[in-house]
């Protein structure tokens, strides 16, 4: 029998030993209701304490939301251009966009300058520009409003930076010395 026949042997038996235990027999008993209506009452400084850690944490998990995808604090979208056409089918999710969604993307983002751009013949897309220099296009030909806006919200999000191709699937700050594990490797 070879390791790996023992190791699942071995896993078997501590599966079966599990689900024939039938328990534990002992029983604590508490001697006050901690979970009672009058637990509130009798510890109020417990609950007070926790009520403020909890709403401090929820207080810096708005902080953080809010600040999502800016770099160091500032927001790296400068631009946003809206491209449609005005008489093209594909042009008629972002078209509707504009109407709903727009003028409350607008208002939800005063540090952003957003511009519509009306060109005929051509498929609607969104073209961001980032402080950086770099620029992101994205085509929204044929979808919904809720799609266009996730692209928008996206696109906002985003720092501009390049993606990188990456050399290798495996990626660390300590590479092994005895090599990459891959699957022929052999016991």
């Amino acid at each position: 029998m070879n390791s790996r026949q023992m190791f699942t042997l071995l896993i078997v038996v501590v599966f079966v030993v599990v689900l024939n235990h039938h328990g534990v027999e002992a029983v604590r008993v508490l001697q006050e209701d901690s979970a009672g209506e009058n637990h509130l009452m009798a510890y109020p400084s417990v609950y007070e304490s926790a009520k403020s850690t909890v709403e401090c944490w929820f207080g810096m998990l708005v902080q953080e939301v809010s600040n999502l995808m800016a770099l160091r604090g500032v927001w790296q979208l400068q631009k946003l251009i809206v491209s449609y056409s005005d008489w093209g089918g594909s042009s008629r999710g972002i078209r509707a966009f504009m109407e709903s969604h727009l003028p409350a993307f607008k208002d939800g983002n005063p540090q952003l300058e957003v511009v519509t751009e009306l060109i005929r013949g051509q498929h609607p897309h969104l073209k961001a520009f980032y402080k950086n220099k770099n620029q992101r296009v994205v085509c929204v030909k044929n979808m919904t409003p809720e799609d266009v806006l996730l692209h928008a919200t996206r696109l906002r999000n985003a720092l501009g930076r390049k993606v990188v191709k990456l050399k290798t699937r495996h990626v660390t700050k300590h590479p092994s010395v005895q090599g990459t594990w891959t699957t022929d490797l052999k016991f």
